[in-house]
């Protein structure tokens, strides 16, 4: 992937509670026309498009239909298979992050200019280690308290030997919160990433410990009886 070429401009596609990181695997179902059309230059062309989060809190405030995130990922076409009526599943692999720096164009389809985006460790080697650590113990932690994650999501985290790898892995497959997962896609220093996913999963865990204190030994059919 070192040797791709990104381009000034691309088709993305702005989404709903989904926050596109690099290396994250994404599976998508192509069913509406535009996107349906975007695809098919996709494929005849690089393969590359970007995927960007709605702004929901711009909705009222923006002459856009779907006002974007200004930070977004840009993903390469690693499987696509063909639907019934002209739909197609696509996997998704992403590279880089992009900064969006204008709308190009919104028909047939939405096209942006980016600015591809470095990210830096902040700080050395083995600090990023113990943050990393510390993430690992909270996610096994809100695991046993009932937080339920893809199977196997544990090993395959373990298997990363590149931090920052770990850290959008780890933020675009297990954080649950759009608003924090755009936060963290924005947050380019790793330290900063990791130290704020933690923060959010502290948080997590606190509330799911005073839920189960609350909720006794009622089981969760019947914690409204408590």
């Amino acid at each position: 992937m070192e040797t791709l070429h990104v381009p000034e401009t691309i088709p993305v596609m702005t989404l709903p509670n989904t926050v596109f990181f690099p290396q994250a695997l994404l599976p998508l179902h192509i069913f509406e026309p535009r996107y349906r059309e975007m695809l098919r230059d996709v494929l005849a062309s690089d393969r590359l498009f970007a995927v960007a989060h709605l702004d929901t809190a711009q909705r009222e405030n923006s002459e856009l239909i779907e006002p974007l995130h200004h930070v977004a990922s840009i993903g390469i076409v690693r499987a696509c298979q063909k639907g019934d009526n002209d739909t197609s599943n696509l996997l998704l692999q992403g590279i880089c992050r992009v900064e969006v720096k204008e709308i190009i164009r919104e028909e047939p389809y939405r096209i942006i200019a980016v600015q591809p985006i470095s990210t830096t460790a902040g700080t050395h080697h083995a600090e990023l280690e113990i943050l990393r650590l510390e993430v690992m113990r909270l996610l096994n932690v809100r695991r046993r308290l009932g937080t339920p994650a893809p199977k196997g999501m544990t090993q395959f985290l373990e298997s990363i030997e590149d931090i920052d790898t770990f850290a959008d892995i780890a933020a675009f497959n297990l954080c649950e919160d759009s608003a924090l997962k755009q936060v963290l896609l924005e947050t380019l220093e790793t330290r900063r990433r990791l130290q704020l996913f933690a923060a959010a999963l502290r948080s997590e865990i606190e509330t799911q410990r005073l839920r189960r204190k609350l909720q006794g030994p009622l089981s969760d059919e019947h914690v409204a009886d408590n």
